[in-house]
């Protein structure tokens, strides 16, 4: 299975930060974003990553090269800048995704513990999406989409058993979810998943460990203290 990462936002609510390094660059316990995910990916046995980039993208390239530190291959899908938003840039990079097989999409300005080499296996044979979903925090209390069983529902409204949920930015996708999008037609993610759960094609799980949305300073400041603070608490114990 091949990854892809989602490394072409221009980040405004991360500014000053973002204008002059591209989000996926900001470290939290003394590596970038995007190095946590490199090395969750090559643990997981997931060595073919596509990531996409926009704004600074170079100084992406330059600081990852083709990914042989981590024992990745990574194949880059340059775009223009804040053009293409998400299932935009997907379909776009689908020619370096394979052929038939499903892929795996991780938000860059995330930060997650979810096992990655579950990606292989989530997938039920009618499935065109799986999600991973967490707890609605409190930045995104109305949610995005429901989850009954591990059918993901369009509307977030906890009722009927089915429980208020918000989208990691992890998902593992069939090529057919970006079919109707021509290279470098702009398109949402979310209209497409929509249309999925309307067919119930996506399926999806409530991740209970650590995630964040890095999206503000605050944020990406909290995450680095608290990832700081757990690894000197690792090398006291040594």
């Amino acid at each position: 299975m091949k990854a892809m990462i989602l490394a072409a936002g221009r980040g405004e609510r991360m500014r000053p930060l973002t204008d002059l390094t591209p989000k996926p660059l900001l470290a939290v316990g003394g590596k970038p974003l995007i190095v946590w995910h490199l090395e969750r990916l090559a643990r997981a046995g997931l060595r073919e990553v596509v990531i996409n980039h926009a704004h600074l993208g170079l100084q992406i390239e330059s600081a990852l090269g083709d990914g042989a530190r981590w024992g990745l291959s990574i194949a880059y899908s340059p775009e223009p800048e804040g053009a293409l938003e998400t299932a935009g840039g997907i379909a776009n990079a689908l020619p370096l995704l394979g052929h038939d097989e499903p892929f795996l999409v991780i938000n860059g300005d995330i930060w997650c513990d979810w096992d990655l080499a579950q990606a292989a296996k989530v997938l039920g044979p009618d499935d065109l999406a799986y999600l991973v979903l967490v707890p609605n925090p409190p930045h995104h209390p109305q949610g995005d989409f429901s989850l009954r069983g591990r059918e993901v529902g369009a509307d977030a409204t906890a009722d009927g058993g089915a429980r208020s949920c918000t989208f990691s930015g992890i998902g593992v996708y069939r090529r057919q979810v970006f079919a109707d999008i021509r290279r470098g037609q702009p398109a949402k993610l979310a209209p497409l998943l929509r249309a999925a759960m309307a067919q119930q094609r996506v399926g999806g799980e409530l991740h209970g460990g650590r995630w964040v949305d890095v999206g503000t300073p605050q944020r990406l400041a909290e995450l680095d203290a608290e990832l700081r603070a757990e690894l000197r608490g690792e090398l006291r114990s040594l």
